[in-house]
């Protein structure tokens, strides 16, 4: 597998992280497996639809549930299971990231019996999200990235004055990291694979210039833009505005008693207390 240069995602934003005390950005030693939070919307039977949620690589999973995310998709009577990976920047250190998401959380979905996969992705996660569709694009039925962080300055600067990610790729391969490699992909993927990639983000999000390079290879219905920043105030706003056209099949009526949210995976203290 293609390495990833580790150097830039350690200059990823943490949202409003230290001042409002809600960044799990202390370094975290990565385990195998990779702990993953799981909630299903009916706890006799699997959904058809399983969300699976990667956080930002400051994030703890448990943000999510914090946030609402897991909540409105109940109150809004959408009937899928979810999964929230924590794949944190341990896990980019060591160069597993795709390894133990695809090992952990995709494959154990397979293996349940999951068809109609969807992968919902914040910064960090949305790269970890385009990245498994990039790998196994069978698997997976549709990606939101929301702000997601998609390469270092310097590789989106020689995309940008390639002509864009289809030039990009065209040329002869200067890295065999990770990133370069995506783009390579975004630049020589057809109109089926790009159809199944949403990007939702706000106008100010500090990743942006990124941002918009993927804007240019997406069907126009695709891409939402809000105004803000790289916060969850503005990812809340998406996540809605998201919910207003996912694909998802929806209950007629709320969660059935007996809904459970467990985890499974590692121990961790990112999910103390989820009960």
């Amino acid at each position: 597998m293609a390495a990833i240069c580790r150097r830039h995602w350690l200059l990823l934003p943490c949202a409003g992280a230290l001042a409002a005390g809600g960044c799990g950005w202390l370094p975290r030693a990565p385990v195998v497996p990779m702990p993953v939070l799981r909630s299903r919307f009916d706890a006799q039977r699997r959904a058809d639809v399983l969300v699976v949620m990667l956080p930002g690589a400051y994030s703890l999973p448990r943000e999510f549930i914090d946030q609402g995310f897991v909540a409105r998709l109940l109150e809004q009577g959408f009937a899928v299971d979810v999964a929230i990976a924590d794949a944190h920047l341990g896990y980019v250190e060591n160069g597993t990231l795709l390894e133990r998401l695809r090992d952990d959380a995709l494959a154990n979905a397979l293996r349940e019996g999951y068809r109609r996969i969807w992968l919902v992705g914040i910064s960090l996660g949305g790269f970890a999200s385009l990245g498994l569709l990039m790998r196994q694009p069978e698997a997976i039925e549709g990606v939101l990235t929301i702000a997601p962080y998609v390469g270092p300055p310097a590789l989106l600067q020689q995309v940008a004055a390639a002509g864009g990610a289809a030039a990009f790729a065209a040329q002869p391969a200067g890295s065999d990291d990770l990133q370069a490699e995506l783009w390579v992909w975004l630049g020589r993927s057809g109109p089926a694979l790009r159809d199944k990639i949403h990007l939702y983000t706000g106008s100010s999000d500090r990743l942006i210039a990124g941002q918009r390079l993927l804007e240019a290879l997406l069907p126009s219905d695709h891409v939402v833009e809000v105004p803000g920043d790289h916060d969850w105030p503005v990812w809340n706003t998406l996540w809605s505005r998201w919910l207003t056209r996912a694909p998802w099949p929806r209950s007629a009526s709320r969660a059935p008693q007996g809904s459970t949210l467990h985890r499974s995976g590692g121990r961790h203290g990112a999910f103390a207390g989820a009960t």
